[in-house]
């Protein structure tokens, strides 16, 4: 029965946010294509904004907001990893 619900389950989407701002200063070139092939699955909706208001935030690391939660990180590979990993939950 539950392989049978893990094949039919419809996968959760998961609404992530970036601030433009946050992306310049950290998303590093070698990243960019795992960020697009990341981000165009079907389960993701993404949206850049050119400011968030998270000024703090946005000078300190690289971040997004998913489904409303901030999730940081210590460079951009890193926030990739723990981007796919909450979009997993």
């Amino acid at each position: 029965m539950k392989l049978i619900n893990k094949l039919f389950s419809k996968q959760k989407t998961a609404s992530i946010e970036f601030c433009q701002r946050n992306l310049d200063e950290f998303l590093k070139e070698e990243s960019l294509a795992a960020f697009n092939q990341f981000l165009s699955q079907k389960n993701i909706n993404y949206k850049e904004y050119e400011c968030q208001s998270r000024c703090k935030e946005c000078r300190q690391s690289p971040y997004a907001l998913v489904d409303g939660k901030l999730i940081a990180a210590e460079n951009s590979d890193e926030l990739l990893i723990k981007l796919k990993e909450e979009v997993k939950k």
